[in-house]
């Protein structure tokens, strides 16, 4: 079955998208904002991630957050959103014919939040104590510090949520400049996918967004495909694993080499039958997580390395990790492991569409972030036309000597003597 979705754009500029799934009993409605970390300054850093708990704190109709709350999960569905680093996302997923209540939530906290100052207070220790307990997990906290060595002192490098000494700082006028700057139609894109038409949705949508003032959000700062000073991060905690991150700078989001990365990403690091589970845990008993995973941003791109290990098979481990990296580079990978590892991209996108939540989530992230969406088949079919050659192609293109960042929090370890292992021609 191909998968048809309709745009269309309002006229102050607000796009709305529908993916039309007769046979679901849901809708997933979906409003995006372009707005993350990546946008913000040094002292506003969190205030996206922040911003999207506020939304859920009360609006002039709905005093606070349980009304919201008791609003959709009353009808039998749920609500959440998440901040990213390019943007933020207000959901819900509700019975089919709950659709006009399901978007007129969403649209009342967009339009009418009151970001009242004591709320502001309330949420901040809650915003904190989400940050504290990312610090309390280590394999988060290593992503973390990771992040930072890889993009250094830059907004694509800055925690999501902030820190605790930003959020403490930030007051009601910093939310709502926030909303007035970044919540406008052109930087906002409302996705919808279900048991529905494009013409109910766009009728909603014209009454409960059109008649927003049309205007444009400022442009979010270039990224930059450079390390922090320091690249190899140790954090020493009393605990019995080593977590453990390595990362590199890879490809942006537009980037015609995404699809051999994909492929590539999954020989390397992806199932069971990857390259690192085989070598890293059942092979030498190394570990007993490791994988690889890419991110794509607009402007840069990163693919990450994780396991947990024991102090003493840190450094073998990393040594190990690099010379699966290096052996795609410098050896044609089989014809055989492409073609499963085409499959298994392909079957993986494929079973990762069954949701109306996870249509949605695609159809509004690539359109707000790209302009368009991708048609299922044409993916599809660039997975398909993924040679061996390309694979080493991309290889030979990322992965260089001491072109590599790491993080390890846990019971030990010499930066030096990782950073050299990391280095090594």
């Amino acid at each position: 079955m191909t998968i048809a979705w309709q745009i269309s754009t309002l006229a102050n500029g607000l796009r709305v998208v529908t993916t039309p799934v007769p046979t679901a009993q849901s809708v997933s409605v979906n409003v995006f904002v372009g707005i993350g970390s990546s946008g913000e300054q040094r002292r506003t850093n969190g205030l996206s991630h922040y911003m999207e708990h506020m939304l859920f704190k009360g609006t002039e109709r709905r005093a606070d957050a349980i009304i919201i709350a008791e609003a959709i999960e009353g009808a039998g569905g749920v609500l959440n959103a998440y901040t990213s680093k390019e943007l933020t996302c207000y959901w819900n997923q509700v019975p089919f014919d709950k659709l006009a209540l399901a978007m007129d939530v969403l649209a009342d906290m967009y339009r009418n939040a009151v970001l009242a100052q004591v709320e502001v207070d309330r949420e901040r220790t809650v915003v904190q104590q989400e940050i504290r307990r990312a610090f309390d997990q280590p394999g988060a906290w290593a992503s973390e510090l990771l992040s930072h060595a890889t993009f250094g002192d830059q907004p694509i490098g800055w925690p999501i949520a902030g820190t605790i000494e930003t959020v403490e700082a930030m007051q009601r006028d910093d939310f709502t400049q926030h909303v007035a700057t970044y919540y406008v139609p052109s930087n906002t894109v409302l996705s919808v996918a279900g048991n529905t038409t494009h013409d109910e949705v766009l009728r909603l949508a014209e009454n409960l967004f059109g008649d927003l003032p049309a205007a444009t959000a400022p442009a979010p700062p270039t990224a930059v495909a450079t390390f922090a000073p320091v690249r190899v991060v140790v954090e020493k905690r009393e605990i019995a694993q080593c977590n453990m991150g390595i990362a590199l700078h890879a490809l942006a989001r537009k980037d015609p080499d995404r699809y051999p990365l994909m492929v590539l990403n999954t020989i390397l690091g992806r199932g069971m039958s990857s390259r690192l589970f085989k070598e890293v845990r059942e092979r030498r008993g190394l570990a007993y997580s490791v994988g690889s995973g890419v991110g794509r941003y607009n402007d840069v791109g990163t693919m990450s390395i994780s396991a947990g290990v024991t102090l003493e098979n840190l450094e073998e481990a990393t040594q190990v990790i690099r010379n699966e990296l290096f052996r795609l580079r410098d050896e044609v990978a089989g014809p055989d492991e492409i073609t499963k590892a085409r499959d298994f991209s392909t079957g993986n996108f494929r079973l990762g569409l069954e949701s109306t939540m996870a249509l949605a989530q695609r159809a509004g992230e690539s359109l707000l972030m790209t302009g368009e969406i991708e048609p299922i088949e044409n993916v599809v079919d660039s997975i398909a036309a993924v040679t061996p050659n390309d694979v080493q192609r991309v290889a030979q293109r990322l992965f260089k000597p001491g072109d590599f960042s790491m993080a390890v929090v846990g019971p030990g370890g010499d930066a030096e003597r990782l950073a050299a292992i990391l280095e090594a021609a």
